[in-house]
């Protein structure tokens, strides 16, 4: 499979973007255990272009981690058109845009997932974004915004008339959020379609690499992007399984990348909900008073002891 000119290889595997969950540390250990590409967390046009410092701290990425994307969001075209043109300066490979985010604070004021009300916005952002920049532009979205406005077949067509060079589906509604269950069959259908020459990536309940396999035998995706199964798991996309001790070595790496690269406090944040998430720990009797300690840490010393602690008390069920 080949965006652009970027080779991903045969039955590629993303890290989806995610708000608060794909900093760089967590970008560059999934990259290490086998994502052909990963993403950042999305951005917000509009507070890229009022240079919101938060906002443009996103934009850093490594070369360690590519083929990496970033990605966009946004109602307005020229400020996603501006949007666009800064992120590319930050050298990504990819630009992704964001049209399948269904939370409040994005859909609900028409961005993300929002756009889906209005195509020919939508549209006319995707083609004069294409037109801004030189690097390959994609998009991420949803089936349509409920059951009864399944647009994506047409919709696919459309933006490949825009020209993106790889579309990303998740298999819900906007309606659905994250509930009920993921459909691919609608993605299967883009896929088939002869008129589709574009790679098309299926998201949706992918929750190990069996999952990844089954969509590309059962659906013909050219790739299969990895969500909210990735949170404390890094190692996910690798075909090698690790042992305990590695699965909680790589866990204490992921934390001290995260303090080293920003302070304790905000590195804590950006890691303790991936450990409280891990499915490293589901096995231990009781854990929600553990989780619930990994939430409250506000020092390294205090986390690493409860990690600690944890890997203690599962070694001692095995």
């Amino acid at each position: 499979m080949k965006i652009g000119n970027i080779e991903l290889g045969e039955h590629p595997l993303f890290l989806a973007p995610m708000e608060d969950v794909t900093d760089i540390g967590f970008r560059l250990l999934c990259k290490r255990y086998g994502a052909a590409m990963v993403y950042t967390e999305f951005v917000s046009a509009e507070a890229l272009v009022r240079n919101v410092n938060s906002t443009v701290k996103k934009l850093t990425i490594s070369d360690e981690e590519r083929p990496v994307g970033i990605q966009i969001y946004g109602r307005d075209v020229a400020s996603m058109v501006e949007a666009a043109r800064i992120v590319e300066q930050a050298h990504p490979d990819v630009i992704d845009l964001n049209f399948g985010c269904p939370v409040k604070k994005v859909a609900g004021k028409g961005a993300g997932a929002g756009m889906l009300q209005n195509v020919p916005l939508l549209l006319e952002i995707t083609r004069e974004v294409v037109k801004a920049v030189n690097v390959p532009v994609t998009v991420k979205t949803r089936l349509g915004w409920n059951h009864e406005q399944l647009i994506i077949t047409q919709l696919a067509e459309q933006l490949q008339d825009c020209g993106i060079q790889a579309l990303t589906i998740h298999g819900r509604t906007r309606s659905q959020m994250y509930t009920g269950d993921a459909d691919w069959t609608l993605i299967g259908e883009v896929k088939r379609n002869p008129r589709i020459h574009i790679p098309i990536i299926g998201n949706g309940d992918i929750r190990s690499l069996s999952d990844a396999d089954a969509a590309f035998e059962r659906y013909g995706v050219d790739g299969v992007m990895i969500g909210r199964a990735t949170f404390g798991c890094p190692w996910i996309f690798s075909r090698r399984e690790l042992s305990l001790d590695e699965k909680i070595a790589v866990l204490k790496e992921q934390l001290r990348i995260n303090v080293e690269r920003i302070d304790e406090y905000r590195g804590i944040l950006h890691t303790r909900r991936h450990l409280a998430a891990s499915p490293v720990f589901k096995g231990i009797p009781d854990f929600r008073q553990t989780r619930i300690a990994m939430l409250r840490a506000t020092k390294v010393d205090e986390l690493l002891d409860i990690i600690d602690q944890a890997h203690e008390r599962l070694k001692s069920l095995a």
